[in-house]
């Protein structure tokens, strides 16, 4: 791009960055208010169109634009192949019988009073473990949601439980893409980012659980011991063997995320396990496994509930989420080339004066970029960029920075319908986004507390290492990581609010 050219380019005015982003929203709350039926990706494909015209009136070439969006694509391309490759995963473990088994042993062991408190919880702990609420819902979500629907629960409710379990223990994990993306983002240590986690994520995971917990008890749905004995028999009767040992495969994950094996290679490799299973206890063949891997599981088992739970998987499974996701990070990529996030949220800062706006505005910008653009990552990397420094000017930790991110970026992602969080959990689970999305309690709960909590001063993480409890009194602590320039800066700043306070 020559001088001119650049010289040419101007930032959208407000009205102009809100024309794509106002189509997008138009018709998917016309398709959720009126029924139409539609999936998101020709929405999307209209409102990056949109922006690429709006982009053209601001001075940039359509091969700029172009650019733009499939630089996204290239930094979403692993996302994409892991969903390809959990979907390999999803038919190995029907194959084999894993997930049948957990609903069955589950059936067996959790009562309905406690279902949902108990599931939010396993889901959590083997998310913290693998690092992935993507796994968590391709495994157990799936046989949870099995369990719920012989419970009579509804199966929005199951769907919100089992992501707020998933994702708060994805964000916990030091395993996880985006916990680690958030430190590097906020140029902080990874577990001096997840050590401040723990003032706003773990409080909002017990109020989750109290939540199911009350739900549960209360007896939401109506328990029809004959629904379950029906699955249970199916289940057994349509597999060569089953035991729990067909659970192993389960704990092999653990054990891989523990080895710390990259993600691509341990999906292939739990699914290789899988197809193992299948073939020594359930007697499938190598054929059998390439096409699982390929087309899924298929099963006639004369129950439709068993049919349902098993009739899942493979890389063709897979497409019309991959479709979107590209197609989504395709449009968040020109939105950003474009300039219209900074174009829309660029003034906020000036505004900003104390620790409760600057999370108010950090949080709505991750809301905002995950919303618009539909990629998480976005809304962990742009509200960085733009505010860290803010954070050095009152004085704030670096890692008080990364963990706001994740309040208000990691946590909404699986809530926006057309991103590519929103799409997979989705259409795993077989429930709506928009169903979901009030049961989701963790993923609500965590962003309000956070901001609740910093209204009166409370949970306020600061440079030096001190920080506040809850209710807003000062304790000492060791300062988190930080540039030592960007350190320097903030203390500077510390010490003269403090100054200005005595």
């Amino acid at each position: 791009m020559t001088h001119t050219e650049e010289s040419s380019i101007r930032l959208p005015r407000k009205l102009e960055s809100l024309i794509p982003i106002a189509i997008l929203l138009a018709i998917m709350i016309s398709n959720y208010a009126f029924h139409w039926g539609q999936d998101p990706h020709i929405p999307v494909l209209i409102a990056a169109a949109a922006a690429m015209v709006v982009g053209r009136l601001c001075g940039h070439t359509y091969t700029s634009m172009l650019n733009g969006a499939l630089d996204a694509v290239s930094q979403s391309l692993e996302a994409i192949i892991i969903i390809f490759c959990v979907g390999c995963l999803i038919g190995a473990f029907e194959w084999c019988g894993t997930i049948p088994a957990v609903v069955y042993y589950g059936l067996k062991l959790i009562s309905p009073g406690m279902f949902l408190p108990l599931a939010c919880i396993l889901c959590a702990v083997v998310a913290v473990s693998l690092g992935s609420a993507w796994t968590v819902t391709a495994t157990l979500g799936i046989a949870f949601m099995a369990i719920g629907n012989t419970m009579g629960l509804n199966p929005a409710l199951v769907a919100g439980m089992i992501l707020s379990g998933a994702c708060c223990g994805d964000k916990f994990s030091p395993l996880s893409d985006s916990t680690n993306l958030a430190a590097g983002a906020a140029q902080t240590g990874l577990f001096d980012h997840v050590r401040a986690m723990f003032t706003t994520t773990f409080p909002s995971l017990v109020l989750a659980i109290l939540i199911y917990a009350f739900f549960s008890l209360k007896g939401s749905g109506t328990y029809d011991p004959q629904l379950a004995n029906d699955l249970s028999q199916a289940i057994v009767d349509h597999y060569n063997y089953m035991s729990p040992i067909l659970l192993l495969p389960i704990l092999f994950i653990i054990v891989v995320s523990l080895l710390k094996i990259p993600a691509i290679p341990s999906v292939l490799l739990i699914s290789t396990v899988g197809c193992l299973f299948a073939v020594i206890f359930q007697g499938a063949t190598f054929s059998d496994c390439i096409t699982m891997a390929h087309y899924g599981y298929t099963a006639e088992t004369g129950n439709a509930l068993c049919d349902t739970l098993l009739n899942r998987g493979g890389m063709y499974s897979m497409l019309s989420t991959n479709n979107l996701v590209i197609l989504a990070v395709g449009f968040g990529g020109i939105l950003q080339k474009i300039g219209a996030v900074e174009s829309l949220l660029g003034g906020l800062i000036k505004k900003v004066r104390t620790p409760f706006q600057l999370v108010l505005v950090t949080i709505l910008t991750s809301v905002f970029c995950i919303t618009t653009m539909c990629d998480q990552y976005l809304g962990l990397i742009i509200p960085s960029a733009m505010y860290k420094d803010k954070f050095d000017e009152l004085g704030l930790s670096r890692n008080m920075l990364s963990r706001t991110l994740e309040d208000g970026g990691t946590l909404w992602s699986p809530l926006v319908p057309w991103s590519s969080c929103g799409a997979y959990h989705s259409g795993i689970l077989g429930v709506s986004t928009f169903a979901y999305i009030p049961f989701t309690f963790m993923n609500l709960i965590n962003p309000l507390y956070a901001l609740l909590s910093a209204s009166w001063g409370g949970n306020i993480l600061y440079a030096d290492g001190s920080h506040t409890n809850l209710f807003g009194k000062l304790r000492k602590g060791s300062p988190a990581a930080a540039p030592e320039e960007a350190h320097q800066k903030a203390l500077a700043a510390l010490a003269k609010i403090r100054g200005n306070t005595h």
